[in-house]
């Protein structure tokens, strides 16, 4: 890759509510008036799109997987738990939330503190910290190899002993994912999630505890990264605050903080409001 990003770089625009031809909607409504693009053009803050990356996900790269209500988008139940509320969630948007979950579904907030809705549980809540690319030497791996749906039961299985985060029958269809095997066993992996424009999410990073200590989660993340550097991309990633073990792992390959965050996850009521 020829440029390296640096972790003041500088915003870019953000588009007004682009509403790709392909996404999915699971409603015909007629257009929401508080939808941004109904609202008089004018100045608005430039964000860039890793302070809101599901959405710029979901409205880039990954269009193709979003689910929209009004004014939330999300990944389908099966590939991703994340949504992409909007910055000041009224009680239409909840409902549509709790539409798109369903009764007693869950979703994913990156970024939200704000309050939930009586009747709903935060079921899990966790500060984190972004990192981006800053030097990474990124390079392929000869020992690792492609993993696709065929290894998804396989997969699931190292996240169950590993737990790195959620990782659902469909995420494989994320991005690229890598994996190294031990006697046809697969005993490490890493890949893509979240992409918003310009950017890729590593994701998923675990090795079986029987061969840790062997440098192969870093290994593999250093081979994602060339994946998506070939594509012309940057790595990111997201990491939680209190895995500081990960963290600074990720910091001697080439990684360096952007922001600090949080993670929660929310469950809809079992019957509705």
């Amino acid at each position: 890759m020829s440029t390296r990003p640096s972790i003041s770089r500088p915003a870019e625009p953000r588009t007004r509510d682009p509403r790709p031809s392909d996404v999915r909607t699971p409603d015909s409504r007629t257009p929401d008036p508080r939808s941004s693009d109904l609202k008089p053009a004018g100045p608005r803050p430039r964000r860039h799109p890793l302070d809101e990356p599901v959405r710029s996900a979901l409205t880039g790269p990954h269009a193709h997987f979003a689910e929209r209500r009004g004014r939330l988008l999300r990944y389908p139940s099966e590939v991703s738990l994340w949504v992409a509320l909007p910055e000041d969630p009224d009680e239409r948007d909840w409902a549509d939330a709790a539409a798109l979950a369903g009764p007693g579904g869950s979703l994913g907030l990156v970024g939200f503190d704000g309050s939930v809705p009586d009747g709903w549980e935060i079921t899990f809540h966790a500060g984190g910290v972004q990192l981006v690319d800053a030097g990474v030497a990124a390079a392929p791996d000869e020992e690792a190899v492609r993993l696709g749906p065929a290894d998804v039961p396989e997969m699931l299985d190292l996240v169950e002993r590993t737990q790195p985060g959620p990782f659902l029958p469909r995420t494989v269809e994320m991005g690229t994912y890598l994996g190294i095997r031990r006697e046809g066993a697969l005993v490490a992996m890493a890949g893509e999630r979240m992409r918003p424009p310009g950017w890729s999410e590593i994701s998923a990073v675990c090795t079986a505890p029987e061969f840790r200590g062997q440098g192969l989660a870093a290994r593999l993340v250093v081979a994602v990264s060339y994946e998506i550097r070939s594509r012309g991309e940057t790595p990111f990633l997201h990491a939680a605050a209190s895995n500081t073990g990960a963290i600074r792992l990720y910091e001697s390959l080439g990684f360096r903080l952007r922001k600090e965050t949080t993670f929660r996850a929310v469950r809809v009521p079992d019957v509705p409001e």
